[in-house]
């Protein structure tokens, strides 16, 4: 049987690639900002396939990024970052939206518009402290498109 070296390259690039892919990131946005506004936030659908922590995220669109969570204190809704990262169960998704857990962008450099794509740079570490960069573009959503935390009729 006669072997085709230039196959088995590629049949070995393809699995060593999907090995690599073990966080996808879905459904990305931003948050449509005026002029002069400071600060804005990333939203998006992540989903670990063996289990690991979100521990950085980075864009060349503000000076701090942080990732956050939004809970209630009491009766006190409460915003903090979470420096230790944020944890992705294996084989679940973890949604990043307006209320919950969601990336923030402080110290904007520029008015985030409508269809502008915003480059990030997301770090996710595993268990046994192996790290996987993801780059991603996100659309950014006009202010009045997007959905929020609460709802007023």
């Amino acid at each position: 049987m006669k072997t085709f070296p230039f196959l088995a390259a590629a049949l070995f690039t393809l699995a060593a690639g999907s090995a690599l892919a073990q966080t996808t990131v879905k459904n990305a946005w931003v948050r449509g900002t005026v002029p002069q506004q400071q600060a804005s936030g990333l939203f998006a659908e992540i989903t670990s396939a063996k289990g690991s922590r979100l521990v950085a995220v980075s864009s060349p669109v503000a000076a701090v990024v942080e990732i956050h969570e939004m809970a209630m204190d009491g009766n006190v809704m409460k915003m903090r970052a979470l420096p230790d990262g944020l944890a992705l169960p294996a084989g679940q998704t973890v949604t990043l939206r307006p209320g919950g857990y969601h990336v923030m962008l402080m110290g904007l450099k520029q008015q985030l518009k409508a269809g502008d794509k915003i480059p990030f740079t997301l770090t996710v570490e595993d268990a046994d402290k192996t790290r996987e960069t993801i780059k991603i573009e996100a659309p950014v959503r006009a202010l009045g498109m997007m959905p929020g935390p609460m709802k007023m009729d």
